[in-house]
């Protein structure tokens, strides 16, 4: 078949990688000049299939009020008059429950483990070096509280198969000995030695670069126009070259791309996109931020990817740069780094590097004289944390979007999935496959 896939982040360029080898004939595009210069680019570098607990919890709706007038929390709401958002926070609230909680773990786990699975092989088949650093995840806590807490997440996990276990203060910094001098403030932490860490950015370009040989078309630098319709079905997709590709005093002609089958992989822009084809999915964009620093003391720097949790931290070692991850701020479609509250944000993320461990890293401001490189990519946000992967009540029209912090994580499975079902098969794994609710058997899930 041929296949057009919108977006070309870890999602878009894994499916098509999956659809490749199953001799598809793919057309990928993106309105950046590469693959990965999105949501995929400077993210926490974390592949956690063990720390995948949904943001909705009984206690996060306590939590979100309590941050509301912190520039620095974990999670920021900034109310708008949207009402996409106000739908979005309804459909989280009620899934803010421990019944909710367990249900949604069980798939976003299922899909971690077939995902690392499918990232396993794609690196043996292909070679590809992304700083990768196969240490496990630490987890370590500030409070008793939060170590109670955790034990149950434990034991969650562990009833679906992850090895993710509690480690005292002393095990921990053994796990991790970069985080001695902040010892007398951890209580404990967990541990999953199955779990890693790497580049995504790294991995995708790569990847993107061997589809392209493989005969993947990328057409980059083009923005879709609009999905065209006739009747029920999608009939092509209208794109356009940016005109900073073109010669001065030239208008790009547009463009019209026909296919078998269209996937929306657009991250936090596939909801708009849909909803002008009558399609409407809970997504919602997530303004995360990182800080990547470089390590001036490589002996004191981690090696074993960890998670600061009073603080909802990730940190992640790459080569000679520490990538320092996190916070949340449902603030609609804003990406900007130079607003007060960014730029808070951003100072938080080098200043408790600076806590954890001091002298490490070059953790100085650029009016100090650092070179901290700060960014802000927007996570497609489901209020479930569960993605939408399968395919939508439009003919030809499927979905691979809503991974919310976990793309990296899922990246490599979701694009397996999705080729899968476009070619006949279902996934081995418990999934709930958007557009497949309530088809029994596997041949009854193909049988329209």
């Amino acid at each position: 078949m041929k296949i057009i896939i919108l977006g070309a982040g870890i999602i878009g360029t894994s499916t098509a990688w999956h659809l490749l080898q199953l001799g598809h004939d793919v057309t990928v595009v993106d309105r950046q000049p590469d693959a990965a210069l999105e949501t995929s680019y400077a993210n926490a570098a974390q592949i956690s299939v063990s720390y995948c607990e949904p943001w909705a919890n009984k206690h996060a709706p306590m939590k979100a009020l309590k941050w509301m007038f912190d520039k620095e929390a974990p999670l920021l709401l900034r109310p708008h008059v949207d009402p996409q958002q106000w739908s979005w926070l309804t459909k989280f609230l009620a899934e803010c429950n421990d019944r909710s909680f367990a249900r949604n773990v069980q798939q976003i786990v299922a899909l971690g483990a077939y995902s690392h699975t499918a990232l396993k092989d794609v690196v043996a088949q292909t070679g590809i070096q992304f700083n990768r650093l196969e240490r496990g995840i630490a987890h370590f806590f500030t409070s008793d509280a939060a170590v109670e807490d955790a034990q149950q997440a434990v034991d969650l996990m562990r009833q679906y198969g992850v090895n993710r276990r509690m480690v005292s203060t002393e095990e921990f910094l053994q796990i991790e000995p970069a985080f001695k001098p902040y010892a007398a403030q951890i209580k404990g932490g967990t541990f999953t030695e199955s779990d890693e860490s790497g580049d995504a950015r790294v991995f995708t370009q790569k990847l993107a670069q061997l589809c392209a040989q493989g005969g993947v078309q990328f057409l980059y630098n083009h923005s879709v126009q609009r999905l065209n319709m006739a009747g029920d079905a999608i009939e092509s997709v209208a794109v356009r070259a940016h005109s900073s590709g073109i010669a001065a005093g030239f208008d790009a002609q547009e463009q019209v791309l026909k296919g078998d089958a269209v996937i929306v992989a657009c991250g936090s822009y596939t909801a708009p996109l849909l909803r002008t084809v009558g399609v409407n999915v809970a997504i919602y964009p997530g303004k995360g931020y990182s800080a990547t620093l470089p390590i001036l003391r490589p002996e004191a720097a981690p090696f074993v990817s960890c998670i600061d949790d009073g603080n909802k931290l990730a940190m992640s070692r790459l080569g000679n740069e520490l990538r320092v991850a996190g916070t949340i701020e449902l603030n609609g479609f804003d990406t900007s780094l130079d607003s007060p509250l960014a730029k808070a944000r951003c100072h938080m993320l080098a200043r408790r590097v600076e806590e954890l461990m001091p002298g490490v890293c070059d953790t100085r401001l650029p009016e100090q004289g650092g070179n901290p490189q700060f960014w802000t990519g927007l996570r497609p946000a489901t209020p479930t944390n569960i993605p939408y992967i399968g395919r939508t009540k439009v003919g030809k029209l499927w979905i691979n979007a809503g991974h919310g912090t976990l793309g990296w994580t899922h990246g490599a499975g979701s694009g397996k999935a999705m080729a899968e079902l476009i070619s006949g098969r279902m996934p081995e794994m418990p999934f709930g496959f958007y557009g497949f609710e309530g088809t029994g058997t596997r041949q009854a899930a193909f049988a329209s």
